[in-house]
């Protein structure tokens, strides 16, 4: 961590306002690690962005048929996110407001997140950060730096299955909505790690 906290440190101290991504598959610990690095640097270096408040919402699922494979690239507002990403490079005088996604309601809540002007560093997070499909192809230009979380998938499976029965699904209920949608998106996002900066084990 000492040596992450360092790299976020050094992107922190260059001129500007400076967008770092943290990319990989469900589980691998992407909001986790963007929570300790703002924690460490503070509210006066860094702000965490996750790429998950641009979920689409339940009912609008629900209408486009898409609900049972919620976490998909279509599932989620691409082009806002983008857009989000193009203003937080470029910060005016007043404070952007970005969304955030509440795990226990599955549900994205607007104008959540607070990012002052004067917050030199943006800390991104979320599957598709890397994939170079459609909208998504946009992103990786709009960050100064990328990494990419390559956990032991065995490790990483176990604790997604936990993370979902801990937020309402019955354990068997989490393990069939992993194999089937979960690992399903995480081999869309692997090849992502070719466009990362740092790959990050473990």
């Amino acid at each position: 961590m000492t040596e992450l906290e360092a790299r976020a440190r050094a992107l922190a101290g260059r001129d500007g306002r400076r967008l770092l991504g943290i990319a990989g598959p469900p589980g691998a610990g992407k909001s986790t690690l963007a929570g300790r690095l703002a924690e460490a640097l503070g509210p006066e270096l860094a702000a965490v962005v996750p790429m998950d408040g641009f979920h689409l919402a339940q009912a609008e699922l629900a209408r486009l048929g898409r609900a049972d494979r919620k976490g998909a690239p279509d599932t989620f507002d691409a082009a806002g996110y983008t857009a989000l990403l193009r203003r937080l490079r470029e910060p005016g005088d007043g404070t952007v407001y970005a969304p955030a996604f509440d795990r226990s309601i599955e549900e994205p809540i607007a104008g959540s997140i607070p990012v002052g002007p004067a917050v030199p560093l943006v800390i991104t997070e979320g599957n598709y950060l890397l994939h170079d499909a459609g909208e998504w192809a946009r992103v990786r230009p709009l960050l100064d730096e990328a990494w990419y979380l390559a956990p032991d998938d065995t490790l990483r499976i176990r604790s997604l299955v936990d993370r979902h029965v801990r937020h309402g699904k019955a354990p068997a209920h989490a393990r069939a909505w992993v194999a089937r949608s979960d690992e399903s998106n995480a081999r869309l996002i692997a090849p992502g790690r070719d466009r990362a900066d740092l790959v990050i084990g473990w």
